[in-house]
């Protein structure tokens, strides 16, 4: 079960970290291509998908949140990565789009090396 849980909790995070890079740069070659119904119902699917996993994980594992500080650091980096993730893609000025990008990668790449260490604190 656990390596049916972690596979699928891996696969969504790839997929939704793609689809993320893809709806940026194709959004900013063509802004109407964002308005489209699949582009705004996919995420979310995937999105539940890689959540539901987590939550899978943390039960098999008997590991929790604000339990264990890595995983707290793992969702607070989480909020932070959907945060920027809003920034970059509903944002109307160039710089902030970009800003935002920039900053969600910056956070997704913590947030991996907390998820991979199981470390908060890292060199």
């Amino acid at each position: 079960m656990y390596m049916m849980a972690k596979h699928l909790h891996m696969t969504a995070v790839g997929i939704s970290v793609l689809l993320f890079v893809f709806r940026f740069i194709y959004g900013q070659m063509n802004p109407s291509f964002l308005q489209q119904k699949w582009v705004k119902v996919v995420p979310h699917i995937i999105d539940t998908v890689l959540l539901g996993s987590a939550i899978w994980l943390c039960v098999i594992l008997s590991q929790y949140p604000i339990v264990n500080s890595w995983l707290t650091a793992k969702v607070i980096g989480v909020i932070g990565y959907i945060l920027f993730g809003l920034l970059a893609l509903k944002s109307e000025t160039p710089v902030k789009k970009w800003g935002g990008f920039a900053g969600a990668l910056i956070v997704l790449g913590v947030t991996a090396k907390v998820a991979i260490t199981k470390q908060v604190f890292f060199l």
